[in-house]
């Protein structure tokens, strides 16, 4: 799994590197910034990761070769990778949390979340999850305790239609319910109009005379 997307116009205090050659540091432009989201330790030259990262002009190999093997021990998890890209060629990776989109599924045994958000539950999960997840986040939330972090993580999971027990599992499940009655109710409305609009179709036309129908035949009788 993957997904690639790259930045324009990098803010000037990331924009360079000291390297230390001969001596004397020379400063490196950074000259674009990929992020990626790859499995971890699986990454190889072939597509996709090849397909973001080949035109970038680096060592393909070498960056597969480093990412893996600082991925190894989290085999399982999608990890997000930011790659800084220098004009000599040579890059830089710094690797993120896990999407909570992805933890979330995890934890809860579900393959994708609910098409219809937080009106359809397809799992829940404990209290105790939740703050695992949040705690693995946490450095990557704009957030500054485990709290703060678990109602983030929380209203992800919502979104994705999956509950929470002990915090939102009795609210959720009685939006799921609601939701489902407003559809059945949705769902009848639409069945009668569309009986309605059959009976109309099947209904007999009925001739109406046009005005000025009979002066027309009596003048082409009488020619």
């Amino acid at each position: 799994m993957l997904s690639g997307r790259e930045e324009a116009d990098l803010p000037k205090t990331t924009n360079t590197k000291n390297n230390f050659i001969g001596g004397v540091f020379v400063a490196k432009e950074v000259v674009k910034k990929i992020k990626l989201e790859i499995e971890a330790g699986k990454a190889t030259p072939a597509p996709p990761v090849g397909t973001v990262l080949g035109p970038a002009g680096i060592n393909l190999q070498e960056f597969c070769t480093k990412f893996n093997d600082a991925t190894r021990e989290k085999m399982g998890d999608v990890i997000p990778c930011e790659i800084s890209i220098y004009d000599d060629r040579t890059f830089d990776f710094v690797l993120k949390t896990p999407p909570a989109g992805f933890l979330l599924k995890k934890v809860a045994k579900v393959q994708k979340g609910s098409a219809k958000g937080a009106n359809q539950i397809v799992a829940t999960i404990t209290e105790a999850e939740l703050r695992s997840i949040a705690e693995t986040k946490l450095p990557d939330l704009n957030a500054y305790t485990v709290e703060e972090a678990m109602n983030i993580i929380e209203g992800t999971a919502r979104n994705m239609g999956i509950a929470v027990a002990g915090r939102n599992d009795k609210e959720l499940a009685e939006q799921a319910k609601e939701a489902m009655e407003e559809e059945k109710e949705m769902a009848k409305r639409e069945a009668e109009l569309e009986a309605m609009e059959e009976e109309a179709k099947a209904e007999t036309p009925v001739d109406v005379p046009v005005i000025g129908d009979e002066d027309k035949d009596k003048d082409e009788t009488e020619e």
